[in-house]
């Protein structure tokens, strides 16, 4: 019987996917719920599994093809999927024993992959590429499957050039941030917070806090949960425009900014105003850890109405970090430094963040960009406010 494999149904919000990868071609043999394709959309890569084991019949659509919801993409025979023959495995066993398979294996031995992720390290040993080779552009400087393809493609030279199309998500991203900055009246305020007291906070209380919830005790949960209290406080913070309208929102949904190697995303707490410290930090590594395997929904990246996004972690110091939206602000953090300030007429020594709001001045006020901040700055200079919802 013949079964048809259909694009998943796409939210409103995404109109078409690239088929970006096949992992099957026709006439294999496929099992149920075995991965056949990855598709791209502007938001998130999904899997698209075999509905039934059978043999993949036909393949209607090439990688690199753009699809809509619920297009067929492929035909699949099925049927029952014969196990893997053991006693042919054993009838080989001698010439596996023979010095020329093992020879053969040799030069993927010579590759040192450690590091890498497991497609690229598959690729750097079937290809005999040494990643020390090649210059890497993912996160912290990491080789990419990416980076060893378009390695291979330029044949390693000294003055490589390659044009790459954009992928649909850096297309997407483009598009979102021009629409930010030809849409949105777009100011930044500044401010500076001492976080001596919710470093003192962490020390004193991570290790009871990782061992009754599981968890590490980040910093990510003092902002999510101090920008909670501020934007319930100042709601036009937390609206959006919608045509004529200012839309407020009696919730706090916080995007929270993660970087992948295909570019930012921004997955969705949920009501963070009800949630807790563990909550959220559950929360906010789980997510990061789906945006590393590309496991993101695309109900994960949908709504919210308030963004936070964390350039310390990279080394910044101080940035305008742009509106997502249809949101009307993003509180950006910045990297921790050792500064000398004044406290009580003494000059101390203590860690410093800068703290940026970027908000859309058509309904947000100078004024109440620079309360919130500073309501911002007060709870995280007094971390027990928080638990207090002060």
């Amino acid at each position: 019987m013949s079964i048809e494999v259909k694009v998943p149904v796409l939210p409103e919000s995404v109109s078409d996917a690239i088929i970006a990868a096949w992992h099957k071609k026709a006439g294999d043999t496929v099992r149920r719920d075995e991965n056949l394709m990855d598709l791209e959309t502007d938001k998130v890569v999904l899997e698209v599994p075999s509905p039934v084991d059978g043999t993949l019949k036909e393949i209607k659509f090439e990688a690199g093809a753009t699809v809509t919801s619920s297009q067929v993409v492929a035909i699949i025979e099925e049927g029952v999927v014969a196990a893997a023959p053991a006693p042919a495995a054993k009838a080989d066993a001698p010439k596996a024993a023979a010095p020329a398979p093992a020879a053969a294996a040799a030069p993927a031995a010579k590759v040192d992959t450690a590091g890498l992720p497991p497609g690229a390290a598959n690729y750097a040993a079937r290809n005999e590429i040494n990643p020390a080779d090649v210059a890497g552009t993912g996160r912290a400087g990491r080789v990419t499957k990416e980076d060893l393809v378009n390695h291979v493609k330029s044949g390693g030279g000294a003055r490589p050039e390659q044009r790459v199309p954009m992928t649909r998500i850096r297309q997407r991203i483009a598009e979102r941030m021009m629409q930010s900055k030809n849409s949105i009246a777009m100011l930044t305020s500044f401010n500076e917070v001492n976080l001596s007291k919710v470093m003192a906070m962490r020390k004193e209380l991570g290790e009871p806090f990782e061992k009754t919830h599981g968890i590490k005790l980040g910093f990510m949960s003092f902002f999510a949960k101090a920008a909670a209290n501020a934007l319930a406080k100042h709601g036009i913070v937390n609206a959006s425009v919608d045509g004529n309208d200012v839309i407020y929102h009696g919730y706090a949904d916080i995007s929270i900014a993660v970087a992948t190697e295909k570019g930012l995303v921004t997955p969705v707490l949920r009501n963070v105003e009800n949630m807790s410290f563990a909550d959220i930090e559950a929360a906010i590594a789980g997510y990061a850890k789906q945006a590393r395997e590309g496991g993101l929904k695309l109900e994960d990246l949908q709504g919210g109405t308030f963004t936070i996004t964390n350039g310390g972690t990279f080394g910044s110091l101080m940035s305008t970090p742009i509106v997502n939206p249809p949101q009307s602000a993003i509180l950006g953090m910045h990297a921790i430094k050792e500064r000398p300030i004044a406290e009580n007429g003494q000059v101390v020594i203590a860690p410093m963040m800068y703290i940026a709001l970027s908000y859309d001045h058509r309904i947000i006020d100078g004024k109440d960009a620079v309360l919130f901040l500073v309501d911002i700055k007060n709870q995280l200079e007094n971390p027990h406010r928080m638990l207090l919802g002060l």
